[in-house]
C-alpha cells in the first residue's frame, strides 16, 4: 500500500476516540479539525469507569447467553435489561446479537478483540510519554470477585481464554488472599481473579480533555458545531453544519452512539445500538479502594475517581431517546454498600451514558463501503477508552493509505 501525502481531515466527535484519533492524524502531518455538537468529553467519555480494560476480551454475546437473557431482560434493575417500550425496535439487533453468540462467531470475536487489545495497549504506552500522561494514570490492577466456588468455576473458561491470549492474572481462592489486595470486601466473596497489569485514569473526562489540549497546543482546531449533512465528492467531503459548510479531503466519523446517524448520510446502515450505563460518583471516598473492583455476576464495578469513588455499570437496552431510569443507579449503590465494609454512600451524583454497541461487541474501523473518503471509528461499547489509542493508530494508517498494524477485516463496516 502506497502512503498518501498529508491532507485536511475533519474528525466528527470530541470524545476519547475522536480526540485521540485527531492527535494521531496530526502527528502524521495532516491538518485536522474536530467538530462536535457539545464539546470535548461532553457525553460518554465524561462519565465512564476510567479503566483501560485490556484484559476484557470476552464479547457480551457469549455461547449460551440467550438461555440466560430472558430472566435478565425481564428484570428492569438486573445487570442486563431491555426497556419493554424499546423491544420491537431493537429486535433486528437482538437477532444479530444471538447469531454473534454462536460458538464459531464467538471464537472469532475473541481473537479479533484480543488483537485490538494488544494493539491498543502498545499504542497507549507509546502515547503516554508523547502527551506527558503518566501523572493522570494509575497502575493498581483489577479484582474480579465471585461468591462461592460455583460462580468461580463457571468463570474458569474465560480465564483460560485470557491465558491463551497472553493476559497475566492470578486466581485467588480464599477471602484472606483477596483481603491482602483489597481489604474490606464482604466475606461472601470467596474467590477472585487479579489482573495486575490493569490501568485506570484518575478521571476519564480529565484524560480526554488533556489529549484535546495537546491536540490544540500543536495547532489543531476544535469547533462546536452540529453536523447536518455529509456529501462525498471527488476531491473530498462536504460537511454541512449548523454554522455553515466545511470541506475536507477526508472525514472520520467517531461520534459514539450517534455515529450510525452520520453513516446513513453517506448511504450506510450500521446496526449500532446503545448499552445505556448508569453510575453514581461520590467525591469524598468513604472506602479505602485500592484496585478497580468488578462484581461479575452483579454487572457493576467500583473504581477510584480522583479522591472519590464511582459505582456503576450494568447494561440497559433502551436507545437514545427514552428517559433514564435512575433506580438502576440506586440499585448498584445499595449493592456496593452491602459488599464494601464501611462504605457510606453520601453526596453522590448519578449519571447515565450511552455506550455505542454493535451486536458482536467489535467496533467498526474502516472506510465507508460507498464513500472512500469517509472513515468509520465507532461502536466500541464499554471499551472506548481502552481501545482509543489503538484505534487512533489504525485510523491514522488508513488515512495515510498505510497498511494497519493488525487486520481490520473483523472490524469492517460491511460485515453486517
Amino acid at each position: 500500500m502506497t502512503q498518501s501525502a498529508p491532507s485536511e481531515i475533519i474528525v466528527i466527535g470530541a470524545g476519547i476516540i475522536g480526540v485521540t484519533t485527531a492527535l494521531a492524524l496530526q502527528a502524521d502531518g495532516h491538518k485536522v479539525r474536530i467538530l462536535d455538537r457539545k464539546g470535548v468529553a461532553s457525553e460518554t467519555s465524561r462519565g465512564n469507569a476510567g479503566a483501560f480494560a485490556f484484559a476484557e476480551i470476552e464479547p457480551l454475546a457469549t455461547p449460551g447467553i440467550m438461555r440466560k437473557a430472558p430472566k435478565w431482560l425481564l428484570d428492569p434493575l438486573g445487570p442486563l435489561s431491555l426497556r419493554p417500550e424499546y423491544a420491537l425496535k431493537i429486535a433486528p439487533w437482538m437477532l444479530r446479537f444471538w447469531r454473534a453468540s454462536w460458538r464459531d462467531r464467538h471464537e472469532a470475536a475473541v481473537s479479533a478483540q484480543s488483537a485490538l487489545m494488544q494493539q491498543s495497549r502498545a499504542a497507549l504506552e507509546r502515547l503516554i510519554p508523547q502527551v506527558a500522561g503518566e501523572p493522570l494514570l494509575r497502575r493498581d490492577g483489577q479484582l474480579q470477585v465471585y461468591e462461592g466456588a460455583a460462580q468461580f468455576a463457571a468463570s474458569l473458561p474465560s480465564w483460560e481464554r485470557r491465558k491463551d491470549h497472553g493476559i497475566a492474572f492470578d486466581l485467588l481462592d480464599t477471602p484472606g488472599a483477596i483481603a491482602d489486595i483489597q481489604p474490606g470486601l464482604d466475606r461472601r466473596f470467596t474467590h477472585a481473579g487479579y489482573t495486575p497489569d490493569w490501568l485506570s485514569t484518575v478521571d476519564p473526562a480529565i484524560w480526554t480533555q488533556h489529549i484535546a489540549r495537546q491536540f490544540v497546543d500543536r495547532g489543531g482546531e476544535i469547533e462546536i458545531a452540529e453536523v447536518r449533512g455529509l456529501t462525498p465528492q471527488e476531491t473530498g467531503v462536504d460537511v454541512v453544519t449548523d454554522l455553515g459548510h466545511r470541506h475536507a479531503e477526508q472525514v472520520v466519523i467517531a461520534s459514539g452512539a450517534w455515529s450510525h446517524q452520520l453513516a446513513r448520510m453517506v448511504g450506510d446502515r450500521i446496526p449500532l445500538e446503545t448499552e445505556r450505563g448508569y453510575n453514581t460518583t461520590f467525591p469524598n471516598a468513604q472506602f479505602d479502594l485500592r484496585v478497580h473492583l468488578t462484581f461479575c455476576d452483579h454487572g457493576f464495578v467500583v473504581s477510584r475517581l480522583g479522591d472519590g469513588v464511582r459505582v456503576g455499570g450494568a447494561v440497559e437496552l433502551g436507545g437514545l431517546r427514552l428517559p433514564p431510569n435512575f433506580k438502576r443507579a440506586e440499585t448498584l449503590v445499595r449493592k456496593a454498600t452491602e459488599f464494601l465494609d464501611g462504605f457510606v454512600p453520601e453526596g453522590g451524583t448519578p449519571w447515565m451514558g450511552f455506550r455505542p454497541s454493535l451486536p458482536d461487541s467489535l467496533p467498526v474501523i474502516g472506510r465507508a463501503p460507498g464513500a472512500d473518503r469517509v472513515i468509520y471509528a465507532f461502536g466500541h461499547g464499554h471499551l472506548g477508552l481502552t481501545q482509543s489509542a489503538g484505534t487512533a493508530e489504525l485510523v491514522a494508517a488508513l488515512a495515510s493509505r498505510r497498511a494497519p498494524a493488525i487486520s481490520l477485516a473483523p472490524f469492517a463496516p460491511g460485515r453486517f
